[in-house]
């Protein structure tokens, strides 16, 4: 089984609304994100314990692929 990554694994943590109601903004905006946008990252991060590389893999290598 593939790991989630992305906004899949934002949805698999917590609700839009609630991640939402957490950064403060409006469940509209986050539910029209395709991407986490890059200025959120840390936000999003913070509020759900996902990591920047499970975010964005596109902007961020996994620390194992860096410690090769």
């Amino acid at each position: 089984m593939q790991k989630l990554q992305g906004m899949d694994a934002v949805r698999d943590r917590m609700p839009l609304a609630r991640l939402a109601r957490e950064i403060g903004i409006t469940r509209g905006a986050v539910a029209q994100w395709d991407k986490v946008p890059a200025e959120r990252i840390g936000d999003v991060s913070r509020v759900t314990g996902i990591p920047f590389e499970v975010l964005r893999p596109d902007l961020f290598k996994a620390a194992s692929e860096t410690a090769a």
